[in-house]
């Protein structure tokens, strides 16, 4: 297992150094081919972990069945990210961009494969909190004025939830003083396993400071704000890693929190809280994604509805709502990433991102804009796609636990953004093409990206392998299933 983290790591880093080759191909291809090595080692690393249970390389690196599963949903988008970008700059004459855009992605990913690898509280921060820097300068890289006015917008609204988030860290600290005294190394495995010792009061208030906190950086109502901006202004594989990898990451560190708080204060007040945040979250998502005019935008505030289920399945605390939660992390992943990927290749055909320019999309591009239909359809929740059969085992779960009024809140709002994505996928894709606009496809390597994600959707949705299933399993059990 060492050796496969180490690559896990070291492989994205090799990346970034080979991105200011000088032959563009090389830099391109080189990407795409150790962001799949990258995936491919996570698989790796998944299997040993089904097999053998958690895994721990140093006191300070350890992977279990919780963090396995971010860590597949961040190499896969790493991976079709990579593929995306060596098409989509291959015909870039600026070499600086290419260079500055193709390294800082293989460093985002670096820095976001770190997070659920970390095993110390001060780690996990740090590592989010270096995800913040530099996607922050890849948003600023597209130098336009929105894109910087994004990126500052993001650095200010982020930081300011991670200082929130530092101060959960420091007071996490402070209540394991209770069980290990002044002086020790807070690793999450050994503070989770002592959680009944510390003071109910302040691990409840560091619950809500680190939902709070690292909320920013999931897109949680009312910190949200940021998001819409940065994930409509940056290039399309950053905006993909924004939206698929990012927010689940960031999610993953309220996950340690909850794991944390549920042992030493009991389920109700951590099932609550994300509970509380979720609904508010999923409304305002599926009321503003009945009325977008930029195609990023709306799928921005897809995302941050995803979040909002995400926090909603958590809170419902039932096994069955806490594997669909976790599949739905890794069907979000594989959906995002293929529309944005499609709304990249749509935004290149009609010269802008406004949805009212867009029209005619499947006659004007067949292939990208079929995955792209299939990747809307997945995002909202329509069958045979991962989405579909997570979000089912959720509102089952939600059912079986009692929670009859939140399960009926959040059925009817995700029927309220089925029908917003519904609406203007209809009007992109299926109305008639404008005059003046050619039938045209997108590179190859777009095509292969997308088809990677429909695949995972339908693999997701029909039947997940049978070690992956057992993943879900155990760690929805970690998550202190009841």
């Amino acid at each position: 297992m060492a050796w496969l983290i180490a690559l896990v790591l070291a492989l994205p880093a090799v990346a970034a150094v080979a991105a200011w080759a000088r032959n563009d191909v090389a830099a391109r291809v080189s990407g795409a081919v150790l962001g799949a090595a990258t995936f491919a080692c996570c698989v790796a690393a998944a299997m040993v972990v089904a097999g053998s249970g958690p895994a721990e390389v140093t006191r300070w690196l350890r992977v279990d069945e919780l963090s396995v599963i971010f860590l597949l949903a961040t190499g896969f988008l790493y991976m079709v990210s990579a593929m995306y970008s060596a098409g989509l700059l291959a015909h870039t004459s600026d070499d600086v961009y290419r260079r500055r855009l193709l390294s800082g992605l293989h460093l985002f990913a670096l820095a976001m494969l770190a997070v659920p690898v970390v095993n110390e509280i001060a780690l996990l921060w740090t590592a989010i909190e270096v995800t913040t820097v530099i996607s922050a300068l890849l948003v600023m890289l597209e130098d336009t004025e929105p894109a910087l006015e994004a990126a500052w917008k993001y650095i200010l609204i982020a930081s300011a939830g991670l200082g929130i988030a530092l101060l959960a860290t420091i007071l996490m600290y402070f209540a394991g003083t209770v069980a290990f005294g002044a002086h020790y190394q807070p690793y999450l495995d050994l503070l989770a396993r002592h959680a009944g010792t510390y003071p109910p009061v302040v691990t409840e208030l560091v619950l809500v400071l680190a939902v709070l906190g690292f909320g920013t950086k999931v897109g949680f109502f009312p910190v949200h704000t940021w998001l819409p901006d940065a994930h409509s202004e940056a290039a399309t594989p950053v905006s993909a890693l924004l939206s698929g990898s990012l927010l689940g990451v960031s999610f993953y560190a309220i996950l340690r929190y909850y794991v944390i708080a549920r042992a030493a204060i009991g389920p109700d007040v951590p099932r609550r809280t994300l509970l509380g945040f979720g609904i508010a979250t999923l409304l305002l998502a599926a009321l503003y994604l009945l009325r977008q005019g930029n195609i990023k935008r709306l799928l921005a505030y897809s995302s941050i509805e995803h979040m909002g289920i995400l926090a909603i399945a958590c809170g419902f605390g039932a096994p069955l709502a806490l594997a669909g939660m976790l599949l739905q992390v890794l069907a979000h992943a594989a959906a995002k990433s293929t529309a944005f990927f499609g709304a990249g290749a749509l935004t290149l055909r009609f010269g802008g991102r406004d949805l009212s320019l867009m029209r005619g999309g499947l006659s004007a591009l067949p292939w990208s804009g079929s995955m792209f239909l299939m990747a809307v359809l997945a995002l909202a929740a329509a069958p045979p796609f991962g989405i579909f059969r997570s979000e089912f085992q959720i509102v089952l779960g939600g059912l079986s636990a009692g929670s009859y009024g939140p399960v009926t809140v959040m059925v009817v709002l995700v029927t309220v953004a089925f029908f917003g994505l519904a609406l203007h996928a209809t009007r992109i894709l299926l109305s008639p093409l404008p005059p003046g606009v050619g039938r045209a496809e997108a590179s190859p390597w777009t095509l292969a990206a997308m088809a990677c994600g429909v695949i995972a959707l339908l693999v997701l949705g029909i039947h997940p392998p049978t070690d992956l299933a057992l993943l879900l399993e155990r760690a929805a059990s970690h998550l202190g299933a009841r």
